[in-house]
């Protein structure tokens, strides 16, 4: 098969032929339809993972077709179209036997534990209670924007952050994970905070319904968002991953708002000064988010099927398995627009 792989972190990936891989006893192998580039594949080639073991084929954004299963799956069968998270569980573990299978201690993620889907095809560990079937009226390419970006923010807004209509709510970053925020954040009926460098990012977030659009390089964050809202938000998510979105995620909160911290902070951002004073003084709640368990997938899906949701409308580019190699060494400019999606593998 053909596949996007990486020998050294930072340098170049090559699209190479390499062997195509079989099931796992536990597993499946699916026929990639539709892969996320996504910047969490970036932090991977950039060596910020220490999961990652060398040569690797990145990739974790997945919608695709069974094509063949390992002895121990009868859940599944060849030509089933389907998802699955970027963390599957293991099912042994007290968290999985919890249902909170995105912090499982033994976890499996294609693109990071193992070769991921910048291929053709991708091997699966722990098929049977991770993947999720597809609804039929779901095309390959929306359903791979869910896989990291949409379903992430789906969790931390709707399970850690609890944002109710009539809310303020704040994101910071309007990326992938951002925008998915800001529509999941209105379509629960809150009023929402759009919190970005770039004038595009903004725009992009007010059409999918952001009330306020914020360029903080422009205008003071905080003092913006509590004369906005007359004092603060409720629920405020850091959807990039970086210190000073971190610190004024929190610090523009009411009392006893929520901040939920998705976007990731890896290498020199993992340690980041948080403002401990006023999180006790206004008894401000703080929440890790960490992509979403199969089981949950069920409402977010019912929520896109009803129209309630449109994913698709954050669709930036529709590119080639050689273009992948482009789009991840130059993710760290951000100048796509949305989420990025290899459909063409050939």
């Amino acid at each position: 098969m053909k596949a996007v792989l990486y020998h050294q972190f930072g340098e170049r990936p090559e699209l190479v032929t390499v062997p195509d891989p079989t099931p796992h006893p536990d597993g499946v192998v699916l026929r990639v339809e539709a892969s996320g580039v996504c910047r969490s594949d970036w932090h991977g080639w950039m060596g910020h993972d220490p999961d990652i073991r060398l040569p690797h084929v990145p990739g974790h954004e997945i919608a695709g077709t069974v094509v063949a299963v390992g002895p121990g799956i009868t859940r599944w069968r060849e030509g089933d179209r389907v998802t699955l998270p970027f963390v599957s569980g293991c099912g042994r573990c007290p968290e999985c036997q919890a249902g909170q299978q995105q912090v499982c201690r033994d976890q499996f993620q294609p693109g990071f534990t193992a070769w991921g889907s910048f291929a053709e095809y991708v091997a699966l560990r722990h098929a049977e209670h991770n993947l999720v079937r597809l609804p039929d009226t779901l095309d390959f390419v929306t359903a791979a924007s869910l896989g990291c970006r949409f379903a992430t923010a789906f969790r931390a807004v709707v399970h850690q952050g609890r944002v109710r209509g009539g809310e303020w709510v704040a994101v910071h970053g309007c990326g992938g994970v951002g925008l998915s925020a800001v529509m999941i954040a209105r379509a629960l009926g809150a009023r929402v905070i759009a919190v970005d460098i770039g004038e595009g990012p903004l725009r992009r977030a007010a059409e999918v319904g952001a009330e306020v659009a914020l360029n903080s390089r422009e205008t003071g964050v905080v003092e913006a968002i509590r004369e906005a809202t007359g004092g603060g938000v409720h629920v405020s998510l850091d959807a990039l991953g970086h210190p000073q979105t971190c610190s004024d995620s929190i610090s523009c909160l009411r009392t006893r708002g929520r901040h939920v911290q998705v976007g990731l902070m890896l290498a020199g951002h993992s340690r980041p000064a948080i403002p401990m004073d006023a999180v006790i003084a206004r008894e401000l709640e703080i929440y890790g988010s960490h992509g979403m368990q199969a089981h949950a997938y069920p409402d977010m899906l019912g929520m896109i099927e009803a129209g309630v949701l449109r994913p698709e409308r954050l669709i930036g580019g529709r590119i080639t398995l050689a273009g992948a190699i482009e789009a991840l060494t130059g993710m760290n400019r951000f100048e796509a627009g949305g989420v990025t999606v290899i459909d063409r593998f050939v």
